[in-house]
């Protein structure tokens, strides 16, 4: 296809209907581009085919960060809410996670709703089956399976678990994208044909029970939290909830399991992608903690209009037969009833590596990608990425520079920074661990933090920003007056006490404060000190970096690191500190443990500088 001939249809092609396509499709549109989203079926968009919840440690983060940067995900989850809860508050505020049961149906059906009412932007459903490419390799549009062309200097492919999708229940198995959902094949095909380098992953789900046949007496209670926000900017309260519930596996369950992992396809030999460290199905937990006698089910609703349940953690590829023993085994399920069996699937992924930090494939300009064709994991993941790339196919089509979300201002610029660095070799998964700077990421502060830029992409609206800078300036102004009144170490002891300091912050405040102002203000005054650790860390990482590892150094025996970090450093083996700080995960406080501990392995000595020995 030759550039001069070309007569655009749209401006940007969007390619799939969930979350990362719909945080693409909406967000082009609403900054001007004449957008095409096409789906396989219109009346799945926003559909949830694992655990509908939305956030939680890290994913809640980048939820926050879609809502600073206008996104859709953060609207759809205040209407559809059926259960919210603010995780890890025993801990400091930076590591907080707003975790939303969600209503799968109502979800779904808003999401539609709310892309159609979305002016420049057109829905459509059809196949994709191959990309235009001119001579240059530069993307000029697609062609779906109905025979339809559609012509646009950019395309976003967010096929989720899509590309060449093959569904396992025990030892059947068969063509799909997800249960009830043909898979695409052509253009799996098509990408090879372009020389893209893929992988193979796998996901799953568990068996969905009959809500009627559970009995919740015998298992423990989950309410919602009292909350005043949820991922929007505006305060939302937290009303008419639904109950959650927690069950355990036992002995027995465990035994059923052990006695037929032969018959589970992950076990069989029939899967061949990597499946997720951090949402393992229980044959694997069973097999990786063979000590535990009992894992947690998270027993949690699907929709108000549903009678389904989902028991979150006991996601399976065993044989369906096999799956009502192990579930009747469980106390509270003794006569449950299995309305969906549960499943794996795998499915064909690009190699992220092949990206650039704004998510345009290197060697075939104007073509982005998002979501789990990326090699991640999760809803939150995909909408991060979804926004971030159709942004930059949106500055493409203007000649603007692109946008790049660093690692040190919000959790997706982590997490695009880490796959197209490092690439993946297991689906990646958000958690605040990832991030180096997380003490200046929090939750509270997400809003301050984006709201320049997204307005200057024309993201959020002259309201929303003026209201952004003036809670700004109240944080900035109370702080300036509770530091004039007392000194560091009285502000430090004061702050501990969270309802001292939030009787302290209303006083000086002289009003009614919301609660992410207080969060916020505590969090800048508490973590000052560690803000500054964290930059004394970063310094000496850059002074150690050409420090050699040694030959024999044991990763294994580094106190303070994850077993997933000690894993990583022993597949990877890295050289020196320069090779460490790589590695996807490593934060500064590790690679100073690791330091430390290197520079105390005497037999390292002869081999280090007297400069570096300091």
């Amino acid at each position: 296809m030759n550039n001069s001939s070309v007569s655009y249809d749209f401006d940007v092609i969007v390619v799939g209907g969930g979350h990362a396509g719909i945080e693409a499709a909406y967000a082009a549109a609403r900054m001007g581009s004449k957008t095409l989203l096409i789906t396989l079926n219109l009346d799945k968009i926003g559909f949830m085919p694992c655990n509908p919840a939305i956030g939680g440690i890290g994913k809640g983060h980048i939820v926050f960060e879609i809502s600073a940067l206008g996104g859709l995900m953060p609207k759809l989850c205040t209407q559809t809410y059926l259960q919210a809860r603010m995780l890890n508050t025993s801990k400091g505020p930076a590591v907080h996670g707003l975790r939303l049961q969600i209503d799968k149906h109502a979800y779904n059906q808003l999401s539609k709703r709310m892309l159609e009412k979305t002016e420049n932007l057109t829905l459509a459903m059809g196949m994709v089956e191959e990309l235009f490419i001119d001579d240059q390799n530069q993307v000029r549009g697609l062609r779906t399976r109905e025979g339809a062309d559609y012509l646009a200097p950019t395309v976003n492919l967010t096929t989720g678990t899509f590309l060449n999708g093959l569904m396992h229940i025990g030892k059947t198995n068969f063509s799909a994208g997800r249960q009830g959902d043909e898979a695409v094949v052509s253009l799996s095909h098509f990408l090879m044909k372009l020389n893209l380098k893929m992988g193979r992953l796998k996901t799953g789900t568990p068996p969905r029970l009959l809500r009627s046949s559970i009995d919740f007496s015998k298992l423990d209670c989950q309410q919602s939290d009292n909350l005043e926000y949820l991922f929007e900017f505006h305060s939302h309260k937290v009303t008419n909830t639904h109950a959650c519930y927690i069950a355990r596996t036992n002995e027995k369950t465990h035994e059923i399991i052990r006695k037929n992992l032969h018959l589970s396809a992950m076990y069989s030999g029939n899967i061949k992608g990597v499946g997720p460290r951090y949402c393992p199905s229980i044959e694997d937990k069973i097999s990786r903690f063979a000590d535990k006698t009992s894992h947690h089910i998270f027993v949690e609703p699907e929709s108000a209009s549903s009678e389904e349940i989902y028991p979150n953690g006991i996601s399976t590829s065993l044989p369906l037969d096999v799956q009502k023993q192990m579930i009747h085994s469980i106390v509270g399920f003794e006569q449950a009833v299995i309305v969906r069996p549960g499943y794996a699937i795998e499915y064909d992924f690009v190699m992220p590596d092949q990206l650039t930090h704004w998510l345009e494939v290197k060697k075939v300009p104007g073509l982005f990608l998002a979501g789990q064709i990326n090699g991640t994991t999760g809803y939150e993941e995909a909408a991060g990425q979804g926004i971030i790339a159709v942004i930059n196919a949106h500055l493409k089509v203007h000649n603007k520079e692109p946008f790049v979300l660093d690692r040190t201002q919000g959790y997706i610029g982590v997490m695009i920074d880490e796959l197209v660095r490092l690439g993946v070799d297991e689906p990646y998964r958000m958690f605040t661990s990832r991030a180096e700077r997380r003490m200046s990421l929090a939750q509270c502060s997400v809003f301050m933090r984006l709201a320049d830029k997204s307005y200057q992409l024309g993201l959020i609206d002259n309201a929303m920003y003026e209201n952004i800078q003036q809670e700004k300036d109240l944080i900035n102004s109370t702080i300036a007056q509770l530091r004039a009144g007392n000194n560091n170490t009285e502000l430090l002891k004061l702050l501990g006490d969270e309802q001292l300091c939030k009787e302290k912050v209303l006083e000086t405040l002289n009003q009614q404060a919301p609660d992410r102002v207080v969060q916020a203000i505590v969090a800048q005054i508490r973590y000052e000190p560690y803000l500054k650790r964290e930059e004394k860390e970063i310094e000496k990482s850059k002074v150690y970096q050409n420090l050699e590892i040694p030959d024999g150094f044991s990763f294994d025996d580094l106190p303070g690191l994850s077993t997933e970090l000690k894993q990583k450093l022993g597949k990877h083996k890295p050289k020196t500190i320069a090779q460490a700080m790589l590695i996807s995960g490593m934060t500064p406080a590790a690679i100073g443990i690791l330091i430390f501990k290197i520079r105390e392995y005497r037999h390292t000595y002869k081999n280090i500088s007297p400069a570096l020995q300091s």
